[in-house]
């Protein structure tokens, strides 16, 4: 896949992932150039476009891609080859209200959309499910990652058997915010939260990615099928809602592989 457009996320032979980044699109000004997102103030056209070159360079086609109407709840909405396409053109099409998609179906890319928040995937790939999860602190605070985790185990999945992945994220230097913030997240992590903040500043600095993380392993996702990306969002390659608004969306594209036929026994 082009450089350029895309990162490689290479996390298990059965599951393709990437990031986009936001070099290679067609849009101007402050959503230059790879905006994928319909909701921000761009030009339509321009973000049709731009998703459109995204998918090829994913190998699949505008129309298969499935995106949601994030709203940073907790919602979570198992799909299958019906929802193929869902929001691809038109922002009002996307599976709405929802912060994380679950599916069995291989070949089916879903995507989330950020700017700082966290994108997560999530899969067991032995049980064949993959999920994508869109996670700010409300994201966190409203357990979004442990719905998406309960969803997947319906399809069969294993929490053990789970490996993840953090996208890039808003750095903890830049993520400065209220005491109510981390009263909410102390709300669902109890006081292991604190670790995840940095106190040295007058307001206090949260790892969101960190906090992503916590959730997991409160879930009982292993530590060591946890993959954290290696830049946050003041990468270059990516869009941040906290440097400048307004802004694009760079994505997290995901599908299963194809699964292999089993064998049958020899009379």
């Amino acid at each position: 896949m082009p450089e350029s457009l895309l990162v490689e996320i290479d996390l298990a032979p059965d599951v393709d992932a990437a990031l986009s980044t936001r070099l290679g699109g067609v849009s101007t000004g402050p959503y230059s150039s790879m905006n994928l997102g319909l909701h921000v103030g761009d030009l339509d056209a321009a973000v049709v476009e731009n998703r459109a070159r995204t998918a090829a360079a994913f190998s699949c086609e505008l129309d298969e891609l499935v995106f949601m109407d994030q709203v940073h709840g907790s919602r979570v909405a198992i799909v299958d080859e019906a929802a193929a396409g869902r929001g691809a053109r038109v922002v009002d099409h996307a599976i709405a209200a929802t912060d994380a998609l679950v599916t069995s179906t291989p070949q089916l890319p879903l995507v989330v959309l950020v700017a700082d928040c966290s994108p997560i995937l999530l899969a067991d790939p032995g049980a064949g499910v993959l999920c994508l999860v869109h996670a700010g602190w409300r994201g966190v605070a409203g357990g979004v990652v442990e719905a998406a985790i309960s969803a997947m185990l319906t399809l069969g999945a294993t929490t053990s058997e789970l490996i993840a992945f953090v996208g890039p994220s808003i750095e903890q230097e830049r993520f400065e915010v209220g005491e109510e913030v981390v009263d909410a997240l102390r709300a669902r992590l109890g006081e292991g939260i604190e670790s995840q903040v940095d106190r040295s500043e007058p307001r206090p600095l949260v790892d969101l990615a960190g906090a992503n993380i916590a959730s997991m392993l409160a879930a009982g996702v292993p530590a060591d099928s946890i993959t954290r990306f290696d830049t946050g969002t003041s990468d270059e390659r990516f869009f941040s809602d906290r440097s400048a608004r307004p802004c694009g969306r760079y994505g997290l594209l995901a599908r299963l592989a194809p699964r292999s036929p089993v064998a049958s026994e020899a009379p």
